[in-house]
């Protein structure tokens, strides 16, 4: 399956998901330290309006960051988990709406095109569903619904897996993470930085 294909799953698992925890469910706290449910419908809305500047960043050529800075990202998503959950829901599927609309606008030049994600790579356009599809399987889980990532399928997992690896690995956690994978080191090392 392309990331596309992981993409569209990924959303749907998500809103699948969303649809089947009440209003009271998402004012709870989640595993996420300091977030409840409407925390991660939040940053999973503004994920979607951040991925569309990079799409429309590829389309022009027009350098437009996901977020200004971190402490924006962290204003937006703690105002959003204000609202009530009724227009969060109706604002995190609109929002993946809109960004399945501007994916789909992309030419087979432009999905070349280079941009930057928040973590600061710099990608090809090509790279942003799967940056989405990372986004909306692992949040779905966060929901703390009837989903876990036994929902997700094996080839999400194996690319989710690689990425995490790759990630703890230029941190220079590879050797300690090794270790624990392959059964020779029986404690597991300390959990990176979540998504």
């Amino acid at each position: 399956m392309s990331a596309n294909d992981w993409m569209a799953g990924g959303t749907a698992l998500f809103l699948a998901t969303l649809d089947g925890v009440d209003d009271r469910h998402l004012a709870q706290p989640t595993a996420l330290p300091g977030w409840t449910g409407k925390h991660v419908v939040a940053h999973v809305h503004y994920n979607a309006v951040a991925l569309c500047r990079l799409v429309r960043w590829a389309a022009t050529g027009v350098e437009n960051r996901m977020y200004e800075s971190a402490e924006q990202r962290g204003r937006e998503i703690e105002h959003a988990a204000t609202l009530p959950a009724t227009e969060l829901r109706a604002l995190v599927r609109e929002s993946a709406d809109d960004l399945a609309n501007a994916l789909g606008t992309l030419s087979a030049q432009t999905w070349a095109n280079e941009v930057v994600t928040a973590q600061g790579r710099t990608v090809p356009a090509s790279e942003i569903p799967w940056l989405r599809a990372r986004e909306v399987y692992v949040h779905a889980v966060d929901l703390g619904g009837a989903t876990s990532f036994e929902d997700v399928p094996e080839d999400v997992l194996a690319a989710l897996l690689t990425d995490v690896v790759s990630r703890r690995c230029k941190a220079g956690e590879g050797a300690s993470l090794a270790g624990w994978l392959t059964g020779r080191v029986t404690s597991s090392p300390p959990l990176g930085a979540w998504l």
